[in-house]
This record gives C-alpha cells, sequence and structure tokens, in this order.
C-alpha cells in the first residue's frame, strides 16, 4: 500500500499544471495558424491589408462591399510576423501612423480574443476536473481537494502508527508468555526432581514395600493345551482357591458334561468362556512363594484372540509356554498355522527373555510319562526357540500334569516319572535369576485399561522406574497433568509401587474420558517420545501368499507396549546381512521372508516410544497383517513430532535423534 506525502501532492499538481499549459499554447498556436492557412482549413477568411496597412473584415454573407460602413482603428502591436500581404504587419502601421483599422478587422479581433477566452475556461475546468480526480484517487474515496487529501493521509498514517503499536504490544504479550511457560516449566522441572530424590529415600526407607522380587508370568500355546488348568490349579495349590469353590465347580463342570474343565473355571470366569470352553480376556490371578511374588496372565489361544494375547505378553516378564504331550495335540499346535510358533515370537518380540516350557499332560494314557516322547517335544523345539531369539540357557522344560497338580508345586516321584531328576514348576520360577531393573530410570507406565470408580482409575505395569502417593505425573500424548491420589499393587494399597509391578491408581487433575490406552505416564521433567515416524531394525518372519514382498507403501499394523495402530513402510533404508548383521552395500528394493532389513515406517496417530537401548519395553514391537505376525522389530531412532517435543527432548535429556 503506497502512502502519498503532501510533497508528492505538489509536485502531482504542479506537473498537471505545466502539462496543461502546454496544450493551451498548442491550442492558442493552432488556431492561429489555422486563422492564416485559407487553402488548406478554409475556416477562417483573412483579407489581406490594404496600402495604409489597415485590416478590413469581410462583409457579412448577403450584403455588398460598397454599402459597408468602414471605420477605422488602432491595434497593438501583436502577432505581426503572421499578417500577411507582404511587407508590414499591424504591429508595423500602428507604429508609423498609418490609416486606422477598419471596423470589420475590429470585429473579427474581438472574436478571436472571445474565442480565446472561451478555451481558456475549458482548459481551466479540464485542470479542475483533473485535479478532483487526483484528489479523490489520493483520498480513496475522500471529498475532493489537497485539504481533504493531506487529512486523511494523516488519519491513515495514524492508523498505520496504532496497527504497528498493537503489533509490538501483541509480540510483547506474546513474550512474556513464552517467559511465562519457561518459568513454570522451570519450577515444574524442579519440583519433580524434588519429588524424585524424595521417592529414592522413602523407597530405599521403606518398611512396608514387600522385598521379595515380582515377576509377571504369561501363560501362552496353542488352543486346548491346557493354559488355564494349570493356571487354576497353581491358585489352588498355593492357597488362593478355597476347597469348597474347588467342589462348586467341579459339580458346575460335570452339569455340563466337562468333567476336567473344572480347574479351568478359577482362571475363566466369564459364561461365555465357561460355555465354549476357550480362554477370550487375558485372566490374572496372584500368588506367592516364600522367595517371590508372581501374577498369573492366562492368555487366549485360539488365533481370533491373538491381539488379546499380545495385551497380555506385554505385561510379561517370564513366559510359560504350555505343550500337549498328547499323541497329534503338540504336532498340530507346532505345525504351520499352530499358536505354538507365533505365541513363542511374539512373547519374545514383547519383552520376554526367560521361558519355561511346561510340557502338559504328561499322565494322558497315550503318554504315561514317557521319556521318549518327552525328549522328542525337547528336540523340536529347541532350535525353533533358538531361531526366535531365546537362549538356551534361559529355555527350562518341566513335564507335569496340570490336571492333577504332580510336578506343580512338589516334585513328582520316582515311582511316577523315574527318569526326571529336576526341579517341580514352583522350584523352577523360584530359581529363576533376577530381572536387571533400575529404579533410578525415568518413570515409564503404559496405561492398560481406565473406568470411574468414585475418580479415574487406571491400570497398568510400570516398565520403568518407581511412583508413589501424591507424585505429580504427566500423561503422553496430550501432556496432561495428574497426580497419584491412591495405590495398589496386585490387590492390596500401598504408598510406594517399584518397577516390574501390576498397579492400580487413582488419578487427579484428569478426566477419565480423555485416557485412552496406550498412554503413558512419566514424570514432567523427563518425558517419554511422542513420534509417527521411526526406524527401526526389522525381521521379516512369514508373508502372506498374496502379499510376497515387503516393499514401501506395505500397510500392517503394529503392536508396541499397549499401542495397536496402522502404519506404512516409508522407505526401505538397507537389508542386513543375516550372519554378519551389517548392512549389504546393494541398494534394498524389497524385504522377504527370512530377511533383516533397517527400515522408516510412519504411524496413522502419534505414539509414545522409546529408543529400544534406553528403555526395551517401549521399543520392541511387532508388525501383523490380516490376522497374521509378518515381523518382529525394535526402535533404533525417533522422529519427534514437532519441534516443541524435540526441544523438550533435548532439554530434558531425552534420546530423539
Amino acid at each position: 500500500m503506497f502512502v502519498y506525502t503532501p510533497d508528492d501532492v505538489n509536485d502531482c499538481l504542479k506537473l498537471i499544471k505545466t502539462e496543461e499549459e502546454k496544450k493551451r499554447n498548442q491550442i492558442i498556436m493552432s488556431d492561429l495558424f489555422d486563422a492564416f492557412d485559407d487553402d488548406k482549413k478554409g475556416k477562417k477568411k483573412m483579407m489581406h491589408a490594404p496600402p495604409g496597412g489597415g485590416f478590413v473584415r469581410p462583409p457579412p454573407a448577403g450584403s455588398s462591399n460598397n454599402n459597408s460602413a468602414e471605420t477605422t482603428t488602432n491595434l497593438k502591436p501583436t502577432a505581426s510576423a503572421f499578417v500577411p500581404g507582404g511587407g508590414v504587419g499591424l504591429g508595423g502601421a500602428a507604429a508609423s501612423g498609418a490609416a486606422p483599422v477598419p471596423p470589420q478587422a475590429v470585429s473579427s479581433t474581438l472574436d478571436e480574443q472571445r474565442g480565446e477566452d472561451e478555451q481558456k475556461e475549458e482548459v481551466e475546468e479540464v485542470v479542475s476536473s483533473v485535479m478532483q480526480k487526483v484528489a479523490k484517487t489520493l483520498t480513496i474515496g475522500g471529498d475532493s481537494g489537497s485539504d481533504s487529501a493531506l487529512s486523511q493521509m494523516a488519519e491513515r498514517e495514524q492508523k498505520l502508527k496504532e496497527e504497528q503499536q498493537r503489533k509490538e504490544e501483541k509480540e510483547e504479550a506474546k513474550r512474556l508468555q513464552q517467559m511465562e511457560k519457561e518459568r513454570k516449566d522451570s519450577e515444574r522441572k524442579k519440583e519433580a526432581e524434588e519429588e524424585e530424590k524424595q521417592l529414592m529415600e522413602e523407597l530405599a526407607n521403606s518398611k512396608d514395600a514387600d522385598s521379595r522380587e515380582h515377576l509377571n508370568l504369561v501363560f501362552i500355546g496353542h488352543v486346548d493345551a491346557g493354559k488355564s488348568t494349570i493356571g487354576g490349579q497353581i491358585l489352588y495349590l498355593s492357597g488362593q482357591v478355597d476347597q469348597r469353590v474347588i467342589e462348586k465347580y467341579e459339580r458346575e463342570a460335570k452339569d455340563k458334561n466337562r468333567d476336567s474343565w473344572y480347574m479351568a473355571y478359577i482362571m475363566d470366569t466369564s459364561e461365555e468362556e465357561r460355555a465354549k470352553g476357550k480362554t477370550v480376556e487375558v485372566g490374572k490371578a496372584h500368588f506367592a512363594t516364600e522367595k517371590k511374588r508372581y501374577t498369573v496372565l492366562d492368555a487366549p489361544g485360539h488365533k481370533n484372540y491373538v491381539p488379546n494375547m499380545i495385551a497380555g505378553a506385554a505385561q510379561a516378564d517370564v513366559g510359560v509356554l504350555v505343550i500337549a504331550a498328547r499323541k497329534g495335540e503338540f504336532e498340530t499346535g507346532f505345525e504351520k498355522g499352530g499358536q505354538t510358533r507365533e505365541h513363542a515370537q511374539l512373547a519374545k518380540t514383547l519383552g520376554v527373555t526367560k521361558l519355561v516350557v511346561v510340557v502338559n499332560k504328561m499322565d494322558d494314557p497315550s503318554v504315561k510319562w514317557d521319556k521318549k516322547r518327552f525328549d522328542e517335544v525337547h528336540t523340536k523345539l529347541i532350535p525353533f526357540l533358538k531361531v526366535c531369539g531365546y537362549k538356551e540357557k534361559d529355555i527350562t522344560f518341566v513335564p507335569i500334569s496340570g490336571l492333577k497338580g504332580t510336578n506343580v508345586k512338589d516334585l513328582v516321584s520316582k515311582s511316577e516319572c523315574d527318569w526326571y531328576g529336576g526341579k517341580s514348576f514352583f522350584d523352577t520360577l523360584d530359581d529363576l535369576e533376577p530381572m536387571d531393573r533400575d529404579p533410578n530410570a525415568p518413570f515409564r507406565m503404559p496405561v492398560m485399561d481406565k473406568y470411574a470408580e468414585m475418580g479415574c482409575m487406571v491400570m497398568g505395569k510400570t516398565e520403568s522406574g518407581a511412583c508413589r502417593v501424591g507424585q505429580k505425573l504427566t500423561l503422553m500424548p496430550g501432556r496432561i497433568d495428574c497426580k497419584i491420589e491412591k495405590l495398589w499393587q496386585d490387590e492390596d494399597e500401598c504408598s510406594i509401587c517399584k518397577c516390574g509391578e501390576n498397579v492400580r491408581m487413582k488419578l487427579s487433575g484428569v478426566d477419565e474420558k480423555d485416557i485412552h490406552p496406550g498412554m503413558v505416564l512419566c514424570p514432567p521433567n523427563k518425558l517419554v517420545h511422542v513420534t509417527q515416524e521411526i526406524e527401526c531394525q526389522l525381521a521379516i518372519v512369514e508373508l502372506l501368499d498374496h502379499k510376497s514382498i515387503f516393499s514401501t507403501g506395505y500397510n500392517a499394523v503394529i503392536h508396541i507396549h499397549s499401542v495397536t495402530e496402522e502404519i506404512e513402510v516409508k522407505k526401505l533404508v538397507s537389508e542386513m546381512d543375516p550372519k554378519t548383521r551389517k548392512p549389504k552395500e546393494s541398494k534394498c528394493k524389497y524385504l522377504k521372508a527370512g530377511s533383516i532389513g533397517v527400515v522408516r515406517i510412519t504411524i496413522a496417530a502419534p505414539i509414545c516410544v522409546e529408543k529400544f537401548s534406553d528403555v526395551p519395553q517401549l521399543g520392541r514391537f511387532t508388525l501383523r497383517d490380516e490376522g497374521k505376525t509378518i515381523a518382529i522389530g525394535k526402535v533404533l531412532r525417533i522422529k519427534p513430532k514437532s519441534e516443541e517435543i524435540d526441544n523438550m527432548a533435548k532439554t530434558t535429556g531425552g534420546a530423539a535423534v
């Protein structure tokens, strides 16, 4: 937008006047030439001056020269150079005292002067009109005249100054707001650091915290392998279930002609599960020994409920792979399409590093505690489990009878099984090496479930760090501040929870509707990373028959801690040599089953993740497509969702790359 100053207006007016004077002089000169150019124009006819130097006007039309009266007058010495007739012009005649000019000449001269006056008036009208238009243009719709233009320009300048002042005030307010935000963030950071120190002190001096190690056991395996029955037997043998309850379940199972299902009823509590004889939701129970405390997670074995199994395995520390030793059942579960293979792969991907293989139904008439059958299962499983990533030292085989409870709590007698020299199932669990957990790590708890009960209640497993009542936390993504009002560890209320515990907590400062499974609770000064793009190391397990190539643009579903979200392959960075685990030099165009590569994927919605090297539980994942596990992977690099989160990660010592 242009702004005209008073000097610009004056220069414009001077230019207009100069141009109009030039036009007026041109018009006058043109009229004079037309007056004397009789041959070309023929507008006005001038008479030659008489010998005496006078100028005679032609008589009017229809009158004769004899009747016209002749009158002489003296003219001013102007335009003498333009008078035709040779010799002397009007000026010369006046100067030499020649004969006076006739009246006709005087009348003609007066007409010309009147014409000039009219032309002058027309020019002035044109100049006035142009000035009005210029003034109107400069004032943008204002009144004509330079005073109005100047006043409106002054008003416009004042408005511009006011607008500039408002802009500066807005920027100053924004700057102050940013400073206030930084101040609050600094206060929150200091407060969180003080709470963390206080938490560590309370954790070290806590007397009510159980010193026994806590382990989460997930029972996995093919459908009808006996997982729920073993879980019920464990609770019965550990004293968690009364004998009268067992008798009640026996009657119910007998009424349904399912005599052997009564132990499974302890874990399968819904009528749908009891009617079908199949676990649908992950059952949860607790028991303890003299050395450790355990949480039993009974995962469904049917392929239709694999997502529920993943949710259970995501909370587990130790996997219990249940194998049915009965003739034909082991082969069905272990062959292609069986859940034994998929469950073992998923458990390893979801963080299960130690595996106890329970060979169940050893008391079946087709087996009768046969050592050959046990060795056959052992021989076929070991190579496969090594391929999944398990170390042989972390794999233990235990033969049991889940229905009768043989070799579950107490060691099987020699009279029943004379060849087994190992430990019972309970002793095997108690002798597992302690899990490597860092209590000083930043607190991380993915939300598994939530509900409203006199406040907002959330459930999950503390994957990293510890928490206490009164601690202020932040829910990500969304950065929702909240506070822990109450804590429950298993079913007991407590004031402090360590890493690896299954926790139920009551939160304040947040609405239950704003919380969704997959969100992560973390300290406000050490936020978890939020992203929609990651770079990962991916191992292709098995591809679909009609989608046998894994390439750019491939769509699948990612399962990472408690999050399930759609993804798309953005770029294949490189393919790795399976032997050396180093990238190949050739460009990677696609991956096939059995390949390992570095892949960049985009996620449909922002999710909370960590690098595998920082927090393994939040950095490993599984890709599934059309109900089938196609790949397992771990997060190598994270692209922050925004600059704000990137800056937050840098200031709080995050690991975003």
